[in-house]
């Protein structure tokens, strides 16, 4: 019986990389750390780009995917979102828009797509902002029946999420990658990806 491979390409910014995690796993490096499966071999490619809004995601995300998926393999797609949307003097509609470009054409090809929402700042101002964008987010990618993760609602208010980004000038440190991790593997990883829930 011939193994399944689950192939997965995971965009986002440089929190997608882990920068600032003593660790160097970030979420994403925790979450793939507890994904496996006898009968299913899992790979994965991270592609992050600092800094880079869901505009510029919308428009390298598909090359540099195609490039890495297989022909033969369970496709996937991670998109992990941020909040320099807030930054640009754009509409959260427009946001929305670069963010339904990239599940609309995903899913012209056949590619399932997992959406990590973006997580909170320590700047209660740009939360108020960033929350209407995560909503938004929320709304589009479950329209077209990708999955979803809030990062946002669940640590907008939490104490050690807050702590470890003001001890970390405002960045995520090993406690908010914890966090984040926590999330993406309770809220429909394991179901998105087929596998069983690890223990």
């Amino acid at each position: 019986m011939e193994e399944r491979t689950i192939r997965i390409v995971a965009v986002g910014d440089e929190r997608l990389a882990g920068v600032g995690d003593p660790r160097a796993l970030g979420w994403y490096g925790r979450v793939l750390a507890r994904t496996s499966d006898e009968e299913v071999r899992v790979e994965s490619f991270s592609l992050p780009a600092p800094g880079e809004s869901v505009e510029a995601l919308s428009l390298r995300w598909f090359e540099e995917a195609m490039r890495r998926f297989g022909q033969n393999t369970d496709n996937r797609l991670v998109v992990a979102l941020n909040d320099r949307d807030v930054d640009l003097s754009q509409s959260t509609a427009r946001s929305r828009l670069n963010l339904a470009n990239i599940l609309d054409s995903a899913s012209q090809n056949g590619i399932r797509v997992f959406v990590v929402g973006p997580a909170p700042s320590v700047d209660d101002e740009r939360n108020r902002v960033l929350s209407e964008l995560n909503a938004a987010y929320a709304d589009v990618t479950t329209r077209r029946s990708h999955a979803y993760v809030d990062a946002f609602n669940p640590l907008v208010d939490h104490e050690n999420y807050r702590r470890d980004l003001a001890a970390n000038g405002g960045q995520p440190g090993q406690t908010a990658y914890g966090l984040i991790a926590w999330l993406v593997l309770h809220r429909g990883w394991y179901q998105w990806l087929g596998l069983p829930q690890a223990d």
